[in-house]
């Protein structure tokens, strides 16, 4: 039994969903559209101003779209309504970053700077020269950019040094010790 799959989804004033005879969903709201391909084999209906997901079978495929059909609609509602950010942090001496238009400057320690530019729908800010904001409508495009900022440098265990996300904790090791 999906818990997750069994929630209705309520939508909020000012949002509009479509879905055609073959789940193409497109969601509308204040910061944006989004579209989707869902899964042909759920079946989604609406019942005023509320969104049930509900499976044609107990068989275990269906059993795993269910609850992730739900929330990808759900994730394109709260997407186009609130939006979703990501916040990195970097860590160590000489490690910065700065904004120069629509392009990501990284100083990691390389022999050059690494400039990246941002996708479409992704918008990048800074707080300070330590700590990168990415925010967006889409929630896999947010979360998969900021991965890949992450990748330039992961933090280390040994110092910690590295960009790192907000809430993460990074594991220390003990380094070498002396006889």
């Amino acid at each position: 039994m999906s818990r997750i799959g069994l929630k209705p989804i309520s939508i909020p004033t000012g949002v509009e969903v479509a879905i055609d005879e073959n789940n193409f969903a497109t969601v509308k709201g204040p910061k944006g559209s989004l579209t989707e391909q869902l899964s042909k084999e759920m079946q989604i209906e609406f019942n005023d101003g509320v969104i049930e997901v509900k499976r044609p079978t107990e068989i275990k495929r269906h059993k795993s779209l269910h609850g992730l059909t739900r929330t990808l609609i759900n994730n394109m509602i709260v997407g186009v309504t609130e939006g979703y950010t990501k916040k990195l942090e970097i860590v160590g001496v000489g490690y910065r970053a700065k904004k120069e238009g629509n392009k990501l400057v990284l100083n990691l320690g390389f022999s050059h700077p690494v400039e990246m530019e941002d996708p479409e729908g992704i918008e990048t800010a800074m707080e300070g020269n330590s700590k990168i904001v990415v925010t967006g409508i889409n929630k896999q495009q947010v979360g998969n950019y900021a991965a890949v900022i992450r990748d330039w440098r992961r933090p280390e265990p040994y110092k910690g040094k590295g960009i790192k996300y907000e809430n993460e904790i990074v594991r220390r090791k003990a380094g070498k010790t002396g006889k």
